[in-house]
């Protein structure tokens, strides 16, 4: 893995997602507009919003993120740009690295606004500090980029890469312990949410919203998903395809 080719990759994927408002409205704008929707939706309630509004504040960047990277990626390899980015002295390391990056620039901006936002305007009230809130957020949205570049090798299409949003991230919203708590779950469901990513995402929002410091268990939280992510990035390196047959 070269710095210099991974950090000109960043730099060009930054320069198409510049030419894409689109995009750009899908990954800042709506995770926005989903937060405010849900502050209206409990307004009777703050105490319901407070507890949900701080897990889909993990929970959406990490769904546009592996929505658009997932899609990104693959118009690459469709297109034959990755191949002819293959040819070149450009190892997959470098080409996972530096969407890595450019999304991740993308994620800091994404997580700062949602929880601008949610703390300064919506009035979402958490026990412990809004800056644990944004890292946590920016690591579920850089999870949500990694399961993105991880996925888009199996797809062939971009419709394909749409539908791996419900096969891969709807069984964990369901089992991350948003509607119900995981304890409260059939062992069986309770023992497939422990090694779901998204459990833990919710779990260290959690953890913010009840106390005060940095607990044991926030950080496991936080770890486990900066793991999955770097797992998923070194997964996607190892499966990446040049081109779609």
């Amino acid at each position: 893995m070269n710095a210099a080719r991974t950090l000109a990759t960043a730099r060009r994927v930054l320069r198409q997602l510049g030419h894409d408002p689109r995009t750009i409205a899908l990954m800042l704008v709506v995770p926005c507009v989903l937060l405010t929707l849900l502050k209206y939706v409990f307004d009777a309630s703050p105490r319901t919003y407070d507890s949900a509004g701080a897990s889909l504040l993990g929970i959406f960047p990490l769904i546009t993120m592996f929505l658009v990277t997932s899609i990104a990626t693959l118009r690459e390899r469709t297109s034959g740009t990755l191949e002819r980015l293959m040819s070149m002295p450009l190892a997959k390391a470098d080409l996972l690295g530096g969407y890595a990056l450019a999304f991740g620039a993308v994620a800091v901006v994404q997580a700062s606004l949602a929880t601008g936002l949610s703390v300064l305007l919506l009035g979402l009230d958490v026990t412990g500090s809004p800056w644990l809130l944004l890292v946590t957020a920016l690591a579920d949205a850089f999870l949500g980029t990694a399961l993105g570049l991880f996925v888009s090798a199996f797809a062939a299409s971009e419709f394909q890469a749409v539908q791996f949003m419900p096969a891969v991230l709807l069984p964990q919203l369901l089992l991350c312990g948003l509607f119900v708590p995981r304890h409260a779950m059939q062992p069986v469901l309770t023992g497939l949410s422990d090694v779901l990513p998204m459990s833990y995402a919710v779990d260290g929002m959690g953890q913010v919203v009840h106390h005060g410091g940095v607990t044991g268990a926030f950080v496991r939280d936080l770890a486990v998903v900066a793991g999955c992510a770097l797992l998923a990035l070194g997964l996607g390196a190892a499966t990446l395809r040049r081109r779609t047959p």
